[in-house]
């Protein structure tokens, strides 16, 4: 049976419930969308850089194909967009470190953001930043660092920039440990939203995204320990990513 486009995204992959992201109760997220891909030359290569929350277990040997792109977000679009762009023939790369800070990143950014040559670049972190309890001041520093190389390498790249998220559940389920580090994340949503517009990028508010779904089931349903998201938790980045980047570059597909 032929998939219908329209099905996919509106039925299906892309239908979240309205409560999760703050719609009203009877639209669709994809809504406006639903007859959109997201703009992507042939081969256009993807990069995806973070912590723990993008690796998930990624393997370092890419010859295997079962598991070279580990089992977050990031493999969930780019099955999603291999069913739906066949003819894209789009480049995924999972470069994720689980433990990863902003510094970290810098550290090893020629080799494992510049020399692969992006067409787009999608960058989540801060939770580690928040665990370290980097200054915020540090952490834009480090941000613009890594994005200003990139972009230096390639003014045409195409930038995603998603915010970091806590809920309050897990070992952060008790309000004095929650707290203060929901208070620095939250500092560094206002850099990175600073950022984005400077850069010209995607920005993706995730810490509003799992609040709002939060309030829908509990925070347990989407994040296990406050921290990393349960699959449903990389199937809402998936979704959001996709409805925002979308939003950005549309390519009328019907």
């Amino acid at each position: 049976m032929t998939m219908n486009r329209r099905h996919f995204f509106t039925g299906g992959a892309l239908a979240v419930g309205a409560t999760c992201l703050g719609r009203a109760e009877s639209a669709s997220p994809m809504e406006g969308h639903s007859d959109l891909l997201p703009d992507f030359k042939q081969g256009c290569r993807l990069l995806f850089q973070g912590d723990s929350i993008t690796d998930m277990a990624w393997g370092r040997n890419e010859k295997d194909r079962n598991h070279y792109l580990g089992h977050s977000y990031v493999f969930l679009l780019c099955a999603r967009l291999g069913v739906e762009m066949p003819e894209a023939q789009l480049d995924f790369f999972n470069r994720g470190r689980s433990g990863h800070a902003v510094a970290n990143l810098r550290k090893r950014w020629q080799a494992e953001a510049v020399d692969m040559n992006p067409d787009l670049l999608s960058v989540l972190v801060g939770t580690n930043d928040a665990r370290m309890q980097v200054n915020p001041e540090e952490l834009e520093r480090d941000y613009r660092f890594i994005l200003t190389k990139s972009r230096k390498a390639n003014p045409e790249l195409r930038l995603v920039l998603m915010n970091p998220f806590l809920v309050q559940c897990g070992k952060y389920g008790d309000a004095q440990a929650y707290a203060p580090r929901r208070a620095l994340i939250d500092r560094y949503c206002t850099v990175i939203e600073s950022i984005a517009k400077d850069f010209n990028a995607v920005h993706i508010k995730l810490d509003q995204v799992f609040d709002e779904a939060a309030k829908r089931v509990g925070p347990a349903h989407w994040i296990w320990d406050g921290v990393h998201p349960l699959p449903q938790g990389h199937e809402l980045i998936a979704r959001e990513w996709l409805r925002a980047v979308i939003a950005k570059w549309p390519n009328r597909v019907r």
